[in-house]
């Protein structure tokens, strides 16, 4: 599976951006999506994770409630949507694909497929 993530800018705090993340190759469908982030200096770190159908979801603590990951399969695309951006949100954003959506899900050494990082840079 190949990965393409995008959508990401500069945004003031409070402000929305939309990332994408297209996917080509095996049936995308067959994998759970998921979003990570890494900011300067730090360690990349879990955003949320959907399921193969998109009926199930699960966020990190950081970003419940303002950001939503959703999919669409007839267009192999998984998205994340951010809502009340802040200023530490700011992190190149990576999307992945893994095989199962429950178990281990929030290291990134179980995620089997990388996208290249997309900028997210929110401004106080």
């Amino acid at each position: 599976v190949q990965l393409q993530a995008s959508g990401g800018g500069l945004v003031q705090a409070g402000g929305s951006l939309r990332l994408s993340c297209a996917a080509s190759g095996r049936t995308f469908s067959s994998y759970a999506g998921g979003w990570f982030r890494q900011a300067p200096g730090k360690e990349r770190e879990f955003v949320a994770i959907i399921n193969q159908i998109g009926g199930s979801t699960y966020y990190a603590d950081p970003v419940k409630g303002r950001f939503t990951i959703s999919r669409d399969n007839a267009k192999n695309t998984v998205y994340l949507q951010m809502n009340s951006l802040k200023p530490e949100d700011t992190a190149v954003y990576y999307c992945a694909a893994r095989q199962f959506f429950s178990t281990s899900r929030v290291a990134p050494d179980n995620y089997n497929y990388w996208g290249q990082g997309t900028q997210v840079t929110v401004s106080s």
